[in-house]
């Protein structure tokens, strides 16, 4: 299941479906029968405790993982706007995950600590990938009047 982003999001979710485990592509991993934040170590020392009580290589534990490319693109903005009412923004988002069809996800948002947008763009195919992202920082410059 996704979440928006932010720690606050992914914990709202797992108390919502009463899970214990969440994360964003960050880094951040929430244990939450541990802590209520995202804490390397205790990720880091449960992801050993599974693999010892499997019998498993951290190789086999992730053999069946399916990892698609992923483009980010930081577009600096010397104003603040609203992504979300911006008609050409939600257009070219919704042209892009038109293109990706099931195959992807695209993640348009401001930074929280830096004047940027971050343009992130998923999917099976990198030359795609990097093609629709950079065509959506192009957009946010457009919209930002870069």
């Amino acid at each position: 299941m996704r979440a928006a982003v932010g720690d606050r999001y992914v914990m709202a979710k797992l108390v919502e479906h009463g899970w214990h485990l969440g994360g964003e592509s960050s880094g951040h991993i929430i244990c939450l029968d541990k802590t209520t934040t995202g804490d390397g170590i205790i990720a880091a020392l449960q992801v050993l405790d599974a693999l010892v009580s499997n019998e498993q290589t951290l190789a086999e534990a992730c053999s069946d993982m399916e990892v698609y490319p992923q483009t980010m693109i930081n577009v600096p903005i010397s104003k603040a706007f609203d992504l979300d009412n911006s008609p050409l923004l939600q257009d070219a988002v919704k042209s892009a995950e038109v293109e990706l069809a099931d195959a992807g996800r695209v993640l348009l948002r401001a930074s929280g600590t830096e004047p940027l947008i971050r343009v992130m763009v998923e999917g099976q195919d990198s030359v795609q990938v990097e093609n629709i992202a950079a065509e959506l920082a192009q957009s946010v410059r457009d919209t930002a009047g870069i």
